[in-house]
């Protein structure tokens, strides 16, 4: 062989070999990840073998802390268990700039969803924002444990949710996701989920009926709505906010992958607002 071909052969060799490693490199990023993001760097794993739909993909949200050139800026990631504290944050541009302008959903400009990674402790609240742009409400978190705190909001039309961590120290004590159940007691109720079951990338038909000793509740206006429902994907909890149609608790959601999922309908009766919790399995 001449050394010209000699020396190009080298380049080839050495060309695949840092490829290889770049695209390592890639991996272990993905696996260091945050504190206590060893959860989602294995669903992370797991979505790339699976090779999932790029519908599923825009399907779910909250999987990043930055999208669309916006990103949740939290002013600390650690918070105190047991004692409240305020919990502030900004949404800044690419250029760093706090975002001041929100569209109203549901008679808000900004909801926030706290939740542990084991998807305990769920509270939704609704920040102050104050007049350099900058969100605050005041947050207490019963339980040591990593939280993921999504800001769900609209801008210019588009729907945008941002998901950073938060860190409570502490002994933790994880529980197990629920079985999948089709009725929850909640404050002296029942509420009873009906719908045929749910399969992956399909539109799920969930039905909601409230009653108290067996008779029906009436159930009162919430931020706009019937009621509101929150799905979290077990693993990742990629990010599902879904409303109902005008006169009853239903909702139309796409579940985009199989596994299982929590889902937290919120509702008001007597003028106050309830959380009934589910597990939901979806097929294949």
């Amino acid at each position: 062989m001449s050394p010209v071909a000699k020396l190009a052969g080298f380049a080839l060799v050495v060309a695949l070999v840092s490829a290889g490693a770049a695209a390592a490199g890639g991996v272990a990023d993905v696996r260091s990840g945050r504190p206590d993001d060893a959860a989602a760097a294995k669903s992370a794993m797991h979505g790339m073998a699976s090779q999932p739909t790029e519908r599923a993909a825009k399907t779910v949200r909250g999987l990043a802390v930055s999208d669309d050139g916006l990103t949740l800026a939290l002013d600390r990631d650690t918070a105190p268990a047991g004692r409240r504290a305020d919990l502030r944050f900004r949404v800044v541009d690419r250029a760093g700039r706090t975002v001041r302008d929100f569209d109203v959903e549901h008679t808000k400009r900004m909801h926030l969803i706290v939740v542990r990674r084991d998807t305990a402790g769920f509270q939704h609240l609704h920040p102050r924002q104050d007049a350099d742009g900058r969100w605050s409400v005041p947050l207490t978190v019963r339980d040591a444990g990593a939280y993921r705190v999504f800001a769900d909001f609209s801008r210019d039309g588009r729907a945008h949710t941002l998901a950073a961590e938060l860190l409570v120290d502490g002994t933790v004590r994880s529980r197990p996701l629920p079985p999948p159940a089709t009725s929850a007691s909640v404050d002296g109720m029942r509420v009873t989920l009906t719908g045929a079951p749910s399969r992956a990338g399909a539109e799920s038909d969930l039905r909601f009926a409230v009653t108290r000793a067996g008779r029906p509740v009436a159930v009162q206006p919430y931020l706009g709505a019937k009621g509101h429902l929150v799905a979290l994907r077990d693993g990742d909890l990629a990010f599902l906010h879904v409303h109902p149609d005008e006169d009853e608790l239903r909702f139309m959601a796409e579940l985009p992958t199989a596994g299982r999922y929590r889902l937290f309908l919120q509702f008001r009766v007597d003028g106050r607002v309830h959380t009934a919790e589910f597990t939901r399995e979806v097929s294949r």
